[in-house]
């Protein structure tokens, strides 16, 4: 028999409940419906004509104050962008916009709230500029119908104290300067190649092309003598070095032809220099403005919380927590201060604090750390610390993450230093014989010589190159910081994972009924129970059983312990041994559940981590190449399926705190390896800065993670092999533009050693060098990419075909 989904007219999820219609359409939840319903009665039904099920799902409602915040005076300043009597400016972040129905939709939010005056949306970044009159309504109300439609306002702690960084700016102008004058330069430059002795007059010409030149010189060449003075100081001899002295001594050579009236220089071939070094400079910087790589705690924490003074509860900016408040923590929040739990039930998840998968109750008089998050219902916590004392913030303020780790200078710069000190080397000998022979040629031979073996070629081929994998990396869920970190993920030579939330996938846990086979009858009793709880162990079991909406009588949850509820006349009790009576009852590996039927245990279910789909081959192809670490968090009970996955050799360390994963990082990288870090939480942080490279897992690219040289994909995980192959590619890429350039050098070294080195031979040399080096770059990484394409082909093929055998 065939069973045919329904899928949700707004959001595209199955419905569980076809009970749930409004104008024949099915809804997957209350919440899909009344969203459907508002943009319904207000005429913009076409949000699901331009895409369809454009929505996000809606089973959880936002309580009505949890924007109170939001009417603090002091909090509203800080979020304001800006405002004057009649409007107010506020940017909002928006990680659920997705689509041109998401963009519609926010575009025309006026219609649900006159006040709103425009909404700019801005779809890279997800955020969503809001004008509205507040005489007509207010940021909170604003923010309530952003979270009614689907689209709610993500606004954190980091929002009051960090601005999000600019758009360079600057270095966009520089360019444009650059491009214009150079065009000009070599337009006005015509006249001189092709005229000849005896030709037409071009002194104006060469005065106008001194002009032209002043601004390349003195203002969009200063990201060059900026980094060629940062590397001096140091006394390291950096790339852009030889590049400033090329400007130098050309803009000087220029400036003394024009001068004597000798020549009419080589401004073109300068300012092509610097226009050139820009294009891939900003090609290679345009990286991920709507991405964070540099995250802190903040980032993770709401703006306010609600704190219980006297007898009304009140929201308060969490840096004006106290010591000795009170607060009141909802359900599903996160806790931002180390407190004692003075009333209610707490079941606290410290999974991305710790690592630990399960988690941990608490009953009253128990210390409740900040980071984690109470998964059921309400509880009331007594402060001992403030936020910045708190447990979660020390983690971040440890020295090693406050200290810039050391990163070895990229191969361009040392390759850079040798050939720049082999071209002085060139242009001393060629000093020298002229001294010898013909005084008069020092200047012109020593000066060409400078200008035409400016490793520009090398940077041109390392910019535009590391741009484009770059570019393609990210077009592949890869999102590295810089080009820096293509390097170091070329280097790796061990890896290291995390366990819990990176190699396992939460929504894939395996579930197993061990005892006497369970009738229909009773698997709808156990899944009706289980619903009755929001523990990640009770949905797990009612996700196996089968959901259903059999009704669940004298339900009572005991926190650590179990649930129990009478169904259809028989009790039914799910939990630990000791609240099921099945002491003695011996279990396998992993978290288990107890069933208990009218006092007799049937059995019990065994659920462990459900690897992410594609690791065990992932897994396979990276012991053939690498070692193997995995630093976790969470108990060795998945040590036996483990040690089989990695193999023989990896090291499998469990029960890690964060301090302990850092410590094996350095100690790896003392014994001179190069480490790959793969993670996904705060227990990460440390040994994810401290490692050579460091990539922060999400589940969504726009989503909060830990601070990081790069962000990935999870469902793109099994293509990390390929990533680092790409990123050797591009190494290889650079050297052979590199040899293919030194062809150029060669010839013009050729002519200027001689001094025979004239504008027209510099004029096709130098923009010919710079084209030719772009095209092949440009060629050689498209193919690579295109490799990398199919690979990501394949791995989407063999998932469907897994889904497909899984389903049927």
């Amino acid at each position: 028999m065939i069973t045919v989904e329904t899928s949700c007219y707004h959001c595209g999820e199955t419905c569980e409940n076809t009970d749930i219609l409004l104008d024949d359409k099915p809804f997957c939840c209350e919440g899909c419906k009344l969203v459907f319903e508002l943009l319904n009665g207000n005429g913009l039904c076409t949000y699901y004509q331009l895409n369809g099920q454009p929505g996000a799902p809606q089973r959880s409602l936002a309580r009505p104050d949890k924007f109170a915040f939001l009417e603090d005076e002091k909090i509203r300043q800080q979020l304001v962008q800006f405002r004057n009597d009649t409007h107010t400016h506020v940017t909002f972040y928006i990680p659920q916009i997705h689509c041109s129905s998401c963009l519609w939709l926010l575009e025309h939010l006026h219609k649900l709230d006159d006040g709103v005056q425009r909404v700019t949306v801005n779809f890279a970044r997800k955020e969503a500029q809001v004008i509205f009159q507040q005489s007509q309504t207010s940021l909170r109300k604003v923010a309530e119908l952003l979270t009614s439609i689907g689209y709610e306002p993500y606004i954190s702690l980091q929002d009051l104290q960090h601005k999000k960084p600019a758009v360079n700016r600057q270095l966009i102008y520089q360019l444009g300067v650059a491009g214009f004058c150079f065009g000009n330069i070599m337009l006005l430059s015509f006249p001189e190649y092709f005229s000849g002795n005896g030709g037409m007059d071009t002194h104006l010409f060469r005065y106008l092309n001194l002009l032209l030149s002043l601004p390349v010189f003195l203002y969009s060449a200063q990201a060059f003598y900026r980094s060629a003075w940062g590397g001096l100081k140091h006394g390291f001899m950096n790339i852009d070095v030889p590049i400033v002295l090329a400007i130098i001594v050309t803009f000087t050579r220029s400036l003394i032809d024009i001068g004597t009236n000798s020549g009419a220089g080589y401004f073109d071939a300068m300012t092509g220099i610097v226009f050139f070094m820009l294009a891939g400079r900003v090609l290679q910087d345009k990286t991920y403005q709507g991405l964070s790589f540099d995250r802190d705690y903040t980032s993770y924490f709401p703006i306010a919380v609600t704190a219980i003074r006297g007898k009304k509860n009140v929201p308060v900016a969490l840096p004006d927590i106290k010591e000795g408040e009170t607060l009141l923590i909802h359900n599903n929040e996160l806790v931002p201060a180390d407190g004692i739990l003075v009333k209610g039930s707490a079941l606290i998840d410290y999974s991305f604090v710790t690592g630990e998968a399960d988690p941990v109750p608490c009953l009253t008089g128990d210390l409740i750390y900040a980071g984690g998050r109470q998964l059921e219902g309400n509880i009331q916590l007594h402060t001992i610390k403030a936020v910045a004392q708190s447990y979660l913030t020390s983690l971040w303020n440890r020295q090693e993450l406050q200290q810039d780790t050391h990163k070895q200078p990229s191969f361009i710069h040392l390759l850079g230093g040798h050939f720049t000190w082999v071209v002085l080397g060139i242009t001393v000998l060629t000093a020298a014989w002229w001294g010898f022979h013909n005084p008069a040629k020092i200047w012109p031979s020593v000066t060409a010589i400078l200008i035409i073996a400016c490793p520009c070629a090398l940077l041109l081929a390392a910019s535009f190159t590391n741009g484009h994998i770059l570019s393609i990396l990210s077009r592949h869920k890869l999102y590295l910081r810089n080009a820096a970190a293509i390097e170091r993920l070329a280097a790796t030579d061990h890896i290291v994972f995390d366990k819990t939330g990176t190699l396992t996938d939460k929504q894939k846990a395996i579930t197993v009924f061990n005892g006497r086979p369970l009738s229909r009858h009773e698997r709808l009793q156990a899944a009706a129970l289980a619903a009755q709880s929001t523990h990640p162990l009770s949905r797990m079991v009612r996700d196996f059983c089968g959901s259903n909406h059999i009704p669940v009588k004298d339900f009572e949850q005991v926190t650590g312990m179990g649930i129990s509820g009478t169904v259809m006349k028989d009790t039914i009790r799910l939990g630990n041994a000791a609240f099921t009576d099945a002491a003695g009852i011996a279990t396998t590996n992993g978290s288990v559940v107890y069933l208990s039927i009218n006092g007799q245990v049937r059995g019990y279910f065994s659920i462990r981590n459900g690897y992410r789909t594609g690791i065990p081959s992932l897994i396979l192809q990276l012991r053939k190449k690498y070692k193997l670490t995995v630093l976790s968090g969470d108990h060795a009970r998945d040590e036996s399926t483990l040690r089989k996955l990695m193999g023989a050799k990896a090291t499998l360390r469990f029960l890690q705190q964060p301090q302990d994963k850092l410590d094996h990082i350095l100690a790896l990288q003392q014994q001179g390896q190069r480490v790959l870090m793969v993670g996904d939480g705060l227990n990460d942080a440390g040994a994810l800065k401290q490692s050579d490279t460091g990539i922060s897992l999400t589940e969504d690219s726009n989503n909060f993670t830990p601070a990081s040289d790069g962000i990935l994909a999870a469902a793109n995980l099994p293509l990390l092999p390929h990533y680092i192959q790409l990123c050797k590619t591009s190494k290889r890429i650079i050297l052979t533009s590199f040899i293919f350039s030194l062809a150029y050098n060669f010839t013009g070294l050729f002519f200027a050693v001689q001094g025979k080195l004239s504008p027209l031979t510099a004029a096709i040399l130098m923009p010919a060098s710079s084209i030719s080096i772009i095209l092949l770059t440009w060629s050689l990484s498209a193919m690579a990419g295109k490799k990398l394409h199919r690979k990501a082909l394949q791995l989407t093929t063999d998932e469907d075909q897994s889904f497909a055998c899984a389903r049927s």
